[in-house]
């Protein structure tokens, strides 16, 4: 049961359903989303020019995309009460984790097609603008069907219980494993239209033997899009296991994919150190998943029990904090009996040749 104070949320009828409760009116959609448009085109005015990031400048937008959603969410808390405002930070956190995850695919492609430096933040920006628009998408539906058919809690716990194991695997594994050029949106592209060797600028068209050609560029845009689809049928219903309001599954999925250009470039040296990372996701996806199976079971059954908000952030900061150690101590042992080998060889080399 909510706090009282949440009974000022408004409630919107869906045209074949029955009610979404959501904190936002008409007039707060309007100016979440012009606030999001005017970011994401600040963001393409200062990506106007190619060039190569600097760690200070990335740290600082980075900064700068914490601290937005971090004020965000105290606002929530104070004008809709404590349970939502813990809502919104929980799902502000699992979509930033999942957010870094998907930072790993994007390294991989914008690797394989060895991306200048140049380009890099304008890929990134372009496939940020893809994620908003598909997710968007993707919670209108998902309100709606949620609205109109209670059992969509259990398709969305399915999906992401199958999401949760693919993860694992992957992290058995030694983590993701991506073949752009086998990934069939690349094979459509190259199959319909010619593509050239080189990168040209910002280019994605140019004029080649007379005809119009793709360039290497237009293939990274494609692929990237490609995957921001896959991670929004992951991340959506991920967060609606966290708060049933539509409005803070978008501002989540918002918040957390406007920081990503930035943060790629502060975490692109640091993401392979965190080779547990997966592991964690993936208890993170399973835990929601069984979260929401049991969301709908109580619909049916009172007896079945559900899992409060606040107990859901300590397993997902419990599950993070461990993966995050881990990883740095596997890293931190790895170190050590490289230096020890090297001593070895080191001694072995010195007796071999002695004077």
């Amino acid at each position: 049961m909510r706090d009282p104070v949440t009974l000022s949320a408004l409630t919107v009828l869906t045209p074949t359903s029955g009610p979404v409760t959501t904190i936002a009116d008409p007039t707060l959609w309007w100016i979440t989303i012009a606030a999001v448009l005017a970011l994401v085109g600040f963001d393409f005015l200062i990506t106007r020019r190619p060039h190569e990031v600097s760690m200070r400048e990335a740290v600082g937008w980075s900064a700068f995309y914490v601290a937005l959603p971090a004020a965000f969410g105290v606002w929530v808390w104070r004008t809709h009460g404590s349970e939502l405002g813990l809502e919104y930070y929980t799902g502000y956190l699992v979509e930033k984790s999942l957010s870094v995850d998907n930072l790993f695919i994007f390294i991989l492609i914008l690797t394989s097609f060895a991306v200048p430096k140049v380009l890099q933040q304008r890929v990134l920006l372009i496939g940020i603008v893809g994620a908003l628009i598909m997710r968007g998408a993707f919670i209108a539906l998902g309100a709606a069907l949620i609205a109109r058919f209670s059992w969509m809690f259990v398709i969305f716990g399915a999906i992401l219980l199958v999401t949760a194991w693919g993860v694992l695997r992957d992290a058995r594994h030694g983590g993701h494993a991506v073949e752009v050029n086998e990934l069939r949106i690349v094979r459509l592209a190259r199959r319909w239209f010619p593509v050239t060797e080189e990168y040209d600028g910002p280019r994605m068209t140019v004029l080649a033997g007379g005809r119009r050609a793709l360039t290497p560029l237009a293939l990274v845009v494609i692929a990237i899009l490609g995957t921001d689809l896959v991670f929004a049928v992951d991340s959506v219903p991920a967060v609606y296991g966290i708060t049933g309001d539509p409005y803070l599954v978008f501002v989540t999925n918002a918040f957390a994919l406007l920081g990503l250009r930035a943060l790629y470039f502060v975490l692109e040296g640091l993401l392979g150190r965190l080779r547990h990372l997966g592991y964690g996701l993936a208890v993170i996806l399973a835990f929601i998943g069984v979260k929401l199976l049991l969301h709908w079971a109580h619909g049916v059954w009172e007896w079945v029990p559900t899992v409060p908000t606040l107990a859901s952030l300590a397993v997902i900061v419990l599950a993070l904090a461990v993966t995050t150690v881990t990883s740095l101590r596997a890293n931190r042992r790895d170190e050590r009996q490289g230096e020890s080998r090297d001593g070895r060889r080191d001694a072995a080399g010195a007796s071999a040749h002695p004077g």
